[in-house]
């Protein structure tokens, strides 16, 4: 049996990018791994975030083995791809704003990028914009509060349409017809943001071109393994898809959203 796919976020937004390789390669098995104990991210050090990401996953992944690690989460893929790629021997795909996308697809030339601070005021993100939005104005949100109403929605609670507004009521001002949604958190809240936005602003992600990437791994660089998994957690046909939580617990809401997305087994990680 292959070994799976890891996907990992501080959060539940990388199920977005999960929903969108799954929807590719359904027939493969993944593992969700999630940081909730130090969510969210956008508020870490630097430095505290990097040894905290590559220590979970490295220790993870040895009694966990699989064949490819997704970071699913745009803050820690602008930190912690170097130090992670120095310690693991498998491929790792990380998540990269859609502002090149986003440039095509606007016609005014005008676009949003609605990300974390932390995100935001990365020079990766900086040199991003320069590269493929050379020839369009680009207006910078920074949010954190998206991160947590996002959890607040898998968690089963109601976001409201005074909570969205008074984040997003800055980008009803601005002329912008293309946003950016530069967080993995923010399409769980696609339809709040926009029914408020209106359907003159196109929001854009990066999930479907992160599922490209994968599929274009396997397919052309045959990084599945073709054989048994040898591990505790090894999992069977009928319970093949696992999620992991750090926190101490997790809710009746958020495990009823990590099943909807196929996610069977949930656990508190033990390592």
């Amino acid at each position: 049996m292959p070994k799976p796919i890891l996907v990992f976020d501080s959060g539940i937004g990388g199920l977005t990018i999960l929903e969108e390789i799954k929807q590719v390669l359904p027939d493969e098995r993944y593992i969700y791994l999630f940081d909730n104990a130090r969510l969210p991210y956008g508020e870490l050090s630097e430095q505290t975030l990097i040894d905290g990401c590559v220590s979970l996953i490295t220790k993870f992944i040895k009694l966990n083995p699989v064949s490819m690690v997704v970071i699913a989460c745009n803050t820690a893929s602008t930190l912690i791809l170097p130090a992670l790629r120095a310690e693991l021997d498998i491929p790792i795909v990380g998540v990269v704003p859609a502002v090149k996308p986003a440039a095509v697809l606007s016609k005014r030339k005008h676009i949003g990028l609605l990300a974390t601070p932390g995100t935001i005021k990365r020079t990766y993100t900086h040199e991003l914009i320069t590269q493929f939005a050379d020839n369009c104005k680009v207006e910078l949100y920074g949010s954190s509060e998206l991160v947590l109403l996002a959890e607040q929605k898998a968690a089963g609670l109601l976001v409201t349409k005074d909570q969205i507004a008074r984040i997003l009521q800055p980008l009803l001002d601005s002329e912008i017809d293309t946003l950016v949604l530069g967080c993995t958190h923010f399409p769980i809240l696609r339809d709040e943001m926009q029914a408020y936005l209106g359907e003159a602003v196109s929001l854009v992600d990066s999930g479907k071109a992160i599922a490209a990437r994968v599929v274009n791994l396997i397919e052309q660089q045959a990084y599945i393994e073709q054989k048994e998994v040898g591990s505790i957690n090894e999992l069977n046909e009928t319970t093949k898809n696992t999620a992991f939580y750090t926190s101490d617990s997790v809710g009746v809401g958020l495990k009823t959203t990590l099943i909807s997305f196929g996610l069977t087994v949930i656990s508190k990680v033990n390592l």
